[in-house]
């Protein structure tokens, strides 16, 4: 795989939009294909996942993967955005009774499967435009509730007004929306005012560098640049033989064979041999295959 092909995890820094960030990053790798896997408001911090040349063709991969955050709301207020950069909308002195069991039993009892209004400032389309775009004109588009997943939520510290948690969700929550919501819950309205997003899927902050460092982590092969499979650690693999690579590069299909498992697994998912795998030769990413009657058939090839 070129060194300017692959998946880079990347801190990104409060005032800065995601797509600031990819911008950045093309001048820093001196690339002219990047992406990223998901926003970040401009607000918050945290991981992004930036896809790199030939990954960008792997964007749809990473949707499903759940997010972690660490994330800060403030009880009182609830605003336009559902985050501190909107306008007061609403405000409740009732905060001052929610002692910190009660608040603590408010996030517990939305641990599980429900349903969630996305914030009106969101990326949801309706009617063929962005949600924010209609909202920015002074409509209040009327989104509909979709089905989310709330894996862990976990107060970690009550300093009233202001309640600081752990969450880790499906894709398509907003945190800004749970904030309101658990407002609501308690009576006494609420908005986001820090978002910190600290891993997605089996991705870690921990591992990921700023963007001024990111042509130095390509260089150095830091933790943060996974330029071969290691971009898809949920993905069983099929390591081919250098026949088999000849022929999954001219689009034919190769045996079944025995399959590697994944290197991390998402309890929360549906068999990993179900999906999509990876055929490798070494440390490349030669294919995304799928399989079909004890066959693999190559669906995305990436150039050697």
């Amino acid at each position: 795989m070129r060194p300017d092909a692959g998946l880079l995890l990347v801190d990104k820094p409060a005032g800065a939009t995601s797509h600031d960030i990819m911008l950045r990053l093309r001048r820093a790798l001196g690339v002219r294909r990047v992406g990223h896997t998901g926003t970040l408001d401009p607000f918050a911090t945290g991981l992004l996942l930036a896809l790199v040349g030939a990954f960008t063709r792997l964007a749809d991969f990473f949707h499903a993967l759940p997010k972690s955050y660490e994330a800060t709301l403030e009880l009182g207020r609830e605003t336009d955005t559902d985050d501190l950069t909107g306008v007061t909308v609403s405000g409740s002195p009732a905060w001052r009774g929610c002692e910190g069991e009660r608040v603590r039993a408010a996030f517990a009892a939305r641990v599980g499967k429900g349903r969630q209004v996305p914030s009106v400032y969101s990326a949801r389309h309706v009617g063929g435009e962005r949600a924010y775009d209609l909202a920015r004109r002074g409509d209040r588009p009327a989104l509909e509730a979709r089905e989310v997943v709330f894996h862990e939520l976990t107060v970690t510290e009550v300093d009233l007004p202001r309640v600081r948690f752990r969450a880790r969700v499906s894709t398509g929550t907003y945190v800004r929306a749970l904030a309101r919501d658990i407002g609501r819950d308690l009576g006494a309205g609420a908005h986001l005012t820090a978002l910190r997003r600290t891993g997605i899927g089996p991705f870690p902050l921990a591992e990921a560098v700023g963007p001024e460092e990111a042509a130095d982590a390509v260089t150095a092969a830091l933790p943060a640049w996974r330029p071969g499979p290691g971009a898809l650690p949920w993905f069983p693999q099929r390591r081919l033989s250098g026949r088999e690579e000849a022929e999954v590069r001219n689009g034919r299909p190769v045996e079944r064979g025995d399959l590697l498992p994944p290197l991390w697994t998402d309890l929360t998912s549906a068999e990993p041999e179900a999906g999509p795998l990876a055929l490798v030769a070494g440390d490349t990413l030669v294919a995304i295959a799928e399989a079909r009657d004890d066959r693999l058939f190559p669906r995305k090839v990436f150039p050697a």
